[in-house]
């Protein structure tokens, strides 16, 4: 017998590394309504353009130890030296602009909360609090943008923020469940 018989049937996007399974079965598509959270997973959205989700995750760690566990209001007052610090940091991704971009959009994200109460709630209206529940078969049939993730898209550049193209944001709303996109053979599809 199959060790992996016993196994759920998972999206196939994850298959192959125990950390991306990890991350699929207890995060990926989970509502998030916590700003700090939000945040996080808007810095990591935006490191990960470009590049494969795995490599941020492997990262992960180091981004946190990195940009002081997230705290958009420290990063907020990142100065030139703290900056060329990040940039030295070989645990990230040393892009600067993106780097840039992280300390802009955390202002930005403040002055989201100042003017929403939080940014879950600017972020939670565009679905009128209620998460997409699409029905996705295989995960290359998911979208990489949608009308929604273009309006976010544009509303936040609108807002001052930095790399969060439509397809940014729309990882950005699969990862944080503002869409739930797993395959609907996946055991967490009916779980979320």
């Amino acid at each position: 017998m199959k060790a992996n018989q016993d196994e759920p049937k998972r999206c196939g996007w994850c298959m192959g590394d125990p950390l991306y399974k990890a991350y699929h079965d207890t995060e990926w598509g989970v509502p998030v309504m916590d700003d700090a959270t939000l945040f996080e997973f808007l810095i990591l959205e935006t490191f990960q353009a470009g590049l494969s989700w795995i490599t941020i995750l492997k990262k992960r760690e180091n981004f946190r130890k990195a940009f002081d566990q997230f705290d958009y209001k420290k990063i907020a007052l990142y100065d030139q030296n703290k900056i060329n610090e990040l940039l030295e940091n070989e645990g990230i991704i040393r892009n600067k602009l993106k780097v840039h971009a992280t300390v802009s959009n955390a202002t930005a994200f403040m002055e989201i909360q100042n003017e929403y109460g939080s940014f879950s709630t600017y972020y939670w209206a565009f679905v009128d609090n209620k998460p997409i529940k699409n029905k996705v078969s295989h995960y290359k049939e998911a979208p990489g943008t949608t009308p929604l993730s273009d309006t976010i898209s544009k509303d936040l550049k609108k807002r001052g923020f930095k790399f969060v193209g439509s397809t940014v944001v729309y990882a950005m709303m699969q990862a944080t469940g503002m869409v739930n996109d797993h395959e609907t053979s996946c055991f967490r599809y009916e779980e979320i």
